[in-house]
Parts: structure tokens; C-alpha cells; sequence
């Protein structure tokens, strides 16, 4: 049996801040017991003996959760010769930097990782790497590959479906090992126009058939989905989830509301270009799209929250200029600029994502598993100040960061 007490001055329990400490939070055998204040003579008899660790903070919080990622790919790579140059190498090289990315990641206090896609299935190997560690290592969501149409954006990331059985086929394949299903559904924006290149790759109906038969299976699906367009497909279709979503609309969050349909809205990828265009070279009338597709996000991502729609934390680290790990801060700071509150922002991070998912509920709170970590100081009193993590932990084990 192992015991372990946490002091510290405030904590976030998923949900709610608590403010008003010192607080002990009593651990043991990786469960916690209780929460109690910070006066010694309060301790069960069972948390006094002086050969127990006791773990400082001056904030603890549940373990962060990145919801959209590509483990395979190094956001921070700028060169677009050398990432097209990457999607050659081989698997084994690509599993070299998806490792990097995991470590990355829990160095920044994520705890959670939801990968979006890759084809080659170093996602899988990475999720089956980290379930099989001994060491303290996130834990991984892996979808595997998933479904695009023919010659349609998503080649790194999609197989190919034309027709309803093939449709079928490939979803009964994919998961089989898939944690849920990715949907191809759009194309990418087109910046130097404002615009979402092409029509949306599958119909209202296909993509019932696609939501119909990942749900018979027990399986979520999470949507690639920007323009109003696509937007309407997924919402009318009940995807569970819009990754991205940018040219958002209020009609579009109406039913996203109703029907509980999540949104991961992913700012990173496009605030990157806007803030340092000359990595790509934007002329002033693409930056101006930039700032004008930022702007309509922020906006709706507001009016999402306070609608009642479950927008999620996700950056779509490793896409160009997104860095895992960072990228998520980056990601709860776009939410505070929206005009979210600092508690809505971490539970998007933390809570909310685990309860989507059927994740394990890891909020502070008695008979709940351990997966927390600890910040020198509250991000409440000052969320400008840098994010660093002194320690994590997950179940019984404790790792100084």
C-alpha cells in the first residue's frame, strides 16, 4: 500500500477552482482519499507516519488533455521542402519523432492525447508503446487511418472510399483497432481567396451512413470540417465531433447545441500563419483573410461556449507551425481571448474531452484515480505568466518535470 499528500495552495478540480487553502489531498495506492485543509492535526491516523511523501504546489490541477494532434509529424519544422521530404521516410523514423512528441506533451502536463490520423499507423504503434510502458507516460487515443474521398484532401491521413459498401467496409476495417472513426470531410482553406477549396467529400446521406455504422460499431467519429458547406453536412448528419470549423455560423451552432455535437476549433494552425507570414510568404490580402477568419472564430467560439456547445481543447499540433505540447497553452489562451473564463478554458482542457470520450473521470475529487499535475503558481492570478509544470502524476507513480 502506498500513500502520498499533496499540499497546496489551490486547486482546479476539472470543474470549479478552489481558492481558499492551504489544501491536503490524501493519496493512496492511486486513488484519492480525501481533501482536507492544510492543518497537520486534520490527518487521518493512517497519513501521519513521517515516512510518507508529501508533494508541494501552489496549484494542482487534473492532467491536461490534447484533443486533435498528429504524433508523426514536428509542427516546428518551418521548411516546407523538408516536410514534404518526410511524409518518404520510414515508419521507424516517424516513430523517432512521435515518441519526442509524446515526452513533449507530458512535459507540458498533458496526460490525455487524442491523435487525428496518419496512415501509416504510428499512431496505433505509439499508442500500443505507451500502454505497454512501465515508465509515466500519457495515455494515447489513436483512430488509426481514416476515410476520404478519392483524390481529395487527406492523403496522409485517409483510404480512399467511393461507394456506401465501400464506405462500410473501411469502417468496419478501421475499427477494429480504431479508437474512433476520422471523417475527411472538407478541404482545406484556401487563404489567398477566404475561402474552403471544393464542395464537401461526402453528402448528408453518406455521412449518416458513415455516423450509423461507426455508432453500431461502439465508436465516436471526429470530423476534418471547415466552410459552411461542411459545416451543414455535419450537423445535419450528427457527427459527434467538428475538428476546426472555421466560417462557423449561429445557425450551425443552433443545432450543434441541440443535438450535443462537440467542436474542437483548433485556432493554432491559422493564428501562426497570420502572426508570422513571411514563414510562407502571404501577400497583405492573404494576412487580411487570416485576420478575418481568426476574428469570426473567436467570435464563435464565444458564442459556442455560451450557447452550451462542448467545445474541446485541441491545437492540431504537428501541422505547419503548431508545436506539440505549447500549442495546447497556446490553445486555453485563444479561448481566454474569445472571452471564456479561465474555468470554462481548463475544463475544455481537462474534464469535459475524458467525459466525451468515456474516459476515466480523473477531477479531484475523493475515490477518483490520480492524474494530476503541479504548478509553482495558481494561472489564476496570472494566466500570462509561463506554463511550466513542476511534476505530474498517474496513479501511484511521481515524476519531478
Amino acid at each position: 500500500m502506498t500513500r502520498r499528500i499533496l499540499q497546496t495552495n489551490s486547486y482546479f478540480d476539472g470543474t470549479e477552482l478552489h481558492a481558499n487553502g492551504p489544501y491536503q489531498i490524501l493519496i493512496e495506492d492511486g486513488v484519492i482519499q480525501g481533501i482536507l485543509d492544510g492543518n497537520p492535526d486534520v490527518l487521518p491516523p493512517d497519513f501521519k507516519n513521517a515516512d510518507i511523501p508529501v508533494e508541494q504546489a501552489g496549484f494542482v490541477m487534473p492532467g491536461l488533455v490534447e484533443a486533435h494532434c498528429h504524433l508523426f509529424l514536428d509542427g516546428g519544422e518551418l521548411d516546407l521542402k523538408k516536410r514534404s521530404n518526410y511524409m518518404k521516410v520510414s515508419k521507424a523514423e516517424m516513430a523517432v519523432v512521435a515518441r519526442q512528441n509524446v515526452q513533449t506533451n507530458l512535459a507540458t502536463g498533458i496526460t490525455l492525447i487524442r491523435d487525428a490520423g496518419d496512415r501509416w499507423g504510428v499512431n496505433h504503434q505509439m499508442r500500443q508503446e505507451m500502454a505497454e510502458s512501465d515508465d509515466l507516460v500519457p495515455e494515447i487515443r489513436s483512430p488509426g487511418i481514416g476515410i476520404r474521398k478519392p483524390k481529395r484532401y487527406g492523403g496522409f491521413m485517409g483510404r480512399e472510399v467511393e461507394t456506401s459498401d465501400e464506405i462500410v467496409t473501411a469502417i468496419n476495417d478501421i475499427l477494429e483497432t480504431g479508437d474512433e472513426l476520422k471523417v475527411l470531410l472538407t478541404g482545406i482553406i484556401d487563404f489567398e481567396t477566404g475561402t474552403v477549396k471544393g464542395a464537401p467529400q461526402f453528402d448528408v446521406e453518406e455521412t449518416k451512413l458513415i455516423v450509423e455504422t461507426a455508432h453500431e460499431l461502439g465508436r465516436r467519429t471526429f470530423a476534418h470540417c471547415s466552410g459552411l458547406a461542411g459545416l451543414e453536412v455535419a450537423a445535419e448528419a450528427g457527427l459527434d465531433s467538428v475538428e476546426h470549423g472555421f466560417f462557423m455560423t449561429r445557425d450551425v451552432l443552433e443545432v450543434l447545441a441541440e443535438k450535443q455535437i462537440a467542436w474542437v476549433p483548433t485556432f493554432s494552425p491559422v493564428y501562426c500563419q497570420w502572426a508570422e507570414p513571411d514563414n510562407i510568404g502571404w501577400d497583405e490580402t492573404s494576412v487580411g483573410h487570416l485576420r478575418e477568419i481568426l476574428d469570426g472564430h473567436f467570435e464563435h467560439v464565444k458564442m459556442a461556449v455560451d450557447m452550451g456547445v462542448p467545445v474541446v481543447v485541441g491545437s492540431d499540433s504537428g501541422s505547419y507551425g503548431v508545436p506539440h505540447g505549447q500549442a495546447v497553452i497556446d490553445e486555453i489562451k485563444f479561448f481566454l481571448e474569445a472571452g471564456i473564463s479561465l474555468e470554462k478554458a481548463l475544463n475544455a482542457a481537462t474534464s469535459l474531452p475524458r467525459r466525451l470520450w468515456a474516459e476515466t473521470e480523473v477531477d479531484i475529487k475523493p475515490g477518483n484515480p490520480v492524474e494530476l499535475i503541479g504548478l509553482a503558481a495558481t494561472p489564476f492570478e496570472n494566466n500570462a505568466a509561463p506554463w511550466q509544470p513542476s511534476w505530474v502524476m498517474m496513479g501511484d507513480e511521481f515524476q519531478t518535470l
